[in-house]
């Protein structure tokens, strides 16, 4: 870090947050979205007052993206906060940064929902989350005074400002390349215009969800990960043999495994992975394959492996040596191979925990992925209080694999309750 007041400070991208500005575009933005519905109506004024006040607090927001010579690096932001607007485009464009006052995420609202989008470069789902609830209590603070009886006009106690790379922080010598390149099923159609996103989301009650999992001897996230490799199959190659898998990325989050609060990237992604050999399976076998797939995965050393295997390369002396625009070249080889290995990506943040006191004035999250390479839909997992909400996003125009997923489900006696943004109202 550089000395002195008057002297910016700079910070090393984490490990995996590397890849994000070499691939990011208008066609594949590599933004994500967190939203959070209230009670009322957002009130814009107190929004940016919030988003100015706790922006100083999070300096894994508070940067600007720069090109070294042979890495990119972060530098600290000392503009205003981006401005606040009322949200009159598609969601999860691709952040220009000179245009936001070079910051890499943006905030805006629409009725009584607060948008936030995040350039993957700052963190995954658990930072976005974290910022997201804090700019909510300073926003509800500021709308409803009454609550400083009850709380304290700052950063909760749990809210984590850590910023360490965990993945060096973790990094064990491994050789082993963990992530497949074997290129799979890519689910492919007629596109929606340039731009333009489509966005369905299924509410449904959690209870009602561990009930049908539990049937099959699933968790909830390998059962809903497998009603996705279900719809395909049936939708996308009829119950008939294929010459690709049909595979599903599933981001793993590894601060539980290494006790980690950080709030920048710390994940690792895992495939569940279906060969349709044969004609005609059933869902019991597809949800069998799937939790194989997945367990067989998502064990400790495994996950080590996968990002080890990263973390060597980074540290590699010759290849820290090589200029920036020829490791860019490699790493988009290397990203078009992987990408090219999933049919979608499924992610699931969690349940998101809110302070008892500022419960009453929240309805619900949502979250959803922009588009990568290859996938042309994905789905994002998020819950609040009893209900689980699945967000389709996808840029295809056909929703016949939309409606078979939630059609699997309810037939499994889960009740399912649609929500869109309008582009496929005509054809749900």
């Amino acid at each position: 870090m550089l000395k002195g007041q008057s002297e910016l400070r700079w910070d090393k991208l984490d490990n995996t947050a590397h890849l994000f500005p070499v691939i990011a575009g208008e066609s594949m933005s590599n933004v994500y979205r967190i939203s959070v519905t209230l009670n009322e109506k957002i009130k814009p004024g107190y929004l940016q007052e919030a988003l100015n006040k706790i922006l100083p607090w999070f300096e894994v927001f508070r940067v600007r993206l720069r090109r070294g010579i042979f890495w990119y690096y972060f530098e600290d932001n000392k503009k205003p906060a981006p401005r606040v607007v009322e949200e009159c485009t598609y969601p999860n464009q691709y952040i220009e940064a000179n245009r936001n006052n070079n910051y890499l995420f943006r905030v805006s609202y629409y009725q009584n929902r607060i948008n936030l989008e995040v350039f993957h470069v700052l963190t995954d789902g658990m930072g976005g989350i974290n910022f997201l609830r804090e700019l909510t209590y300073q926003y509800l603070r500021l709308v409803h005074p009454e609550l400083l009886e009850k709380v304290t006009d700052t950063l909760c106690c749990d809210t984590s400002l850590n910023k360490e790379d965990s993945y060096v922080k973790n990094y064990k010598k491994s050789h082993a390349k963990g992530y497949k390149t074997k290129r799979a099923c890519i689910i492919k159609g007629e596109k929606l215009r340039p731009l333009e996103l489509g966005v369905i989301h299924g509410y449904m009650n959690i209870e009602k969800l561990k009930q049908a999992s539990k049937a099959y001897g699933l968790s909830i996230n390998e059962y809903l990960v497998a009603a996705f490799l279900w719809s395909a199959y049936r939708e996308y190659l009829h119950g008939c043999t294929g010459k690709r898998p049909l595979s599903v990325a599933v981001p793993v989050n590894l601060r539980p495994y290494y006790n980690s609060i950080t709030t920048k990237n710390f994940f690792v992604m895992v495939s569940a992975v279906f060969e349709p050999v044969k004609e005609n399976y059933t869902f019991e076998e597809v949800a069998a394959i799937t939790a194989d797939s997945l367990r067989s995965q998502i064990q400790p050393e495994h996950l080590e492996n996968l990002f080890a295997y990263n973390v060597s390369n980074e540290k590699n002396i010759i290849l820290r040596a090589v200029p920036l625009f020829l490791k860019n070249l490699a790493i988009k080889w290397v990203y078009r191979s992987a990408a090219l290995a999933n049919s979608t990506t499924i992610t699931n943040i969690g349940n998101i925990s809110i302070r008892e006191e500022y419960q009453p004035y929240i309805q619900e999250f949502h979250a959803f992925l922009s588009m990568s390479k290859g996938q042309n839909i994905k789905g994002c997992i998020c819950s609040y209080l009893d209900t689980l909400i699945f967000t389709f996003s996808s840029t295809l125009t056909d929703t016949s694999l939309q409606r078979a997923f939630f059609r699997r489900l309810t037939e499994d006696g889960v009740e399912v309750t649609i929500a869109t943004n309008g582009v496929y109202d005509e054809n749900l």
